[in-house]
């Protein structure tokens, strides 16, 4: 049992307690208020209890980083440890970020201490159809042992990564038209290899079974609504793009780093489109982040459009994930909004805030104590706790 006391509570629930607890049994909370009174009555009656004083410092649901590659691309390694991209094949949805990751990366670490307890980690944007995200907790001995969720969402890339890659081996696609035909393409083989499947199912004397197919089988998970596509597109055609096919195909999707979509607000907005944004803090380094820019995550969240803020990781390293979300504010994001960004919003829009994204009941004990409010900028972590143990402490 883990107590959590003299805290502001930011539930991210709705609820705030200016001197309120938290309250944890095994890897769950158990409870969370604000009554002298009932933190006596635990304290008195748990006498194993380990009790955390906030000492009016903030208590907030660990942080999740919505997009990020932790693991996949190691800290220090160079080629060695970069194990995000398979570029020999420009269709590879069978791969699985659980097996490119390494759980001994020092970003885990660097994550913990930042006060990011979740990681939605993956595949980069080399392939049209790149692999399997899956969202994992910053510690644990092993990658199976620190699963939320796997897989979480289905890498899928438009624009300038995936014609750059494979202009370099002269190989198809070297356009945004190849790239959208090769992801139609692929998506109808699914879909037929669904109806042989079907057809065997339904009358297994008179039709073969098909051939099993790995990826067609990835494929498949997003065309029966079972994950979503992550959507690579940073320019506003290439968003429209991947907004057209998905709803070709009648499938779930995000929008992932949504670099110009200030531009286009007006449409995520009427067709309900949530985004992840990020990262933030670099260099227009190629020719689509020329209108990269902070405000952007303030006009869209004014706009009403849900959004969690990525790094990106190692593009922005994972422990500046609040660093992002609080330079955000400084350009005109609501600073509650912000916080949604890397907690609740990232949590419902990766598809796991029935674990994790807010201090309730029942939810994992992913607990994070600051010295003071988290977006200013001497606020350190002071207390990290994952699954209920601290993992953490200044």
């Amino acid at each position: 049992m883990l107590l959590v006391k003299n805290g502001i509570i930011l539930t991210m629930a709705g609820k705030e307690f200016k001197n309120g607890y938290v309250l944890a049994e095994g890897e769950k909370i158990s409870k969370v208020g604000e009554n002298p009174d009932e933190v006596t009555a635990i304290m008195e009656g748990n006498k194993d209890i380990t009790v955390i004083d906030a000492k009016g410092g903030y208590v907030l649901p660990g942080f999740i980083d919505a997009h990020c590659h932790v693991g996949m691309w190691e800290d220090s390694l160079g080629f060695e440890g970069a194990d995000g991209n398979e570029k020999t094949d420009p269709v590879t949805p069978q791969l699985r970020a659980i097996d490119g990751v390494n759980h001994l990366d020092r970003a885990f670490e660097e994550a913990r201490e930042g006060g990011v307890t979740t990681v939605v980690t993956g595949p980069g944007s080399a392939n049209v159809i790149g692999g399997q995200f899956a969202a994992l907790k910053t510690y644990g001995r092993c990658v199976d042992e620190m699963i939320v969720r796997e897989p979480v969402a289905l890498k899928v890339a438009f624009g300038e990564n995936v014609k750059k890659t494979y202009n370099e081996r002269k190989q198809t696609p070297t356009t945004r038209m190849a790239t959208a035909a090769l992801l139609r393409q692929y998506f109808y083989k699914a879909l037929d290899y669904k109806g042989k499947l079907d057809d065997y199912g339904r009358d297994s004397e008179k039709y073969n079974k098909p051939e099993f197919d790995m990826a067609m089988e990835a494929i498949l998970m997003v065309l029966r609504g079972e994950i979503p596509l992550k959507a690579h597109a940073h320019r506003a055609d290439d968003i429209m793009t991947a907004i057209r096919i998905a709803r070709e195909f009648n499938v779930d999707f995000t929008i992932e780093h949504c670099t110009e979509g200030a531009l286009i607000k007006d449409i995520l907005k009427e067709q309900n489109i949530s985004v992840v944004v990020g990262p933030l803090l670099t260099d227009r380094s190629k020719p689509e982040l020329k209108n990269l820019s902070l405000k952007t995550p303030g006009i869209l969240a004014n706009a009403g459009i849900k959004l969690a803020i990525m790094t990106d990781h190692p593009v922005v390293p994972i422990q500046y994930l609040r660093l992002c979300a609080s330079m955000a504010v400084s350009e005109g994001m609501d600073p509650g909004e912000a916080l949604k960004a890397i907690t609740i919003n990232a949590a419902e829009i990766c598809r796991i805030s029935d674990r994790v994204g807010s201090l309730e009941e029942g939810k994992d004990a992913d607990i994070v104590v600051f010295d003071r409010h988290p977006f200013e900028i001497e606020a350190k972590v002071v207390t990290t706790i994952i699954n209920g143990k601290v993992v953490y402490t200044r």
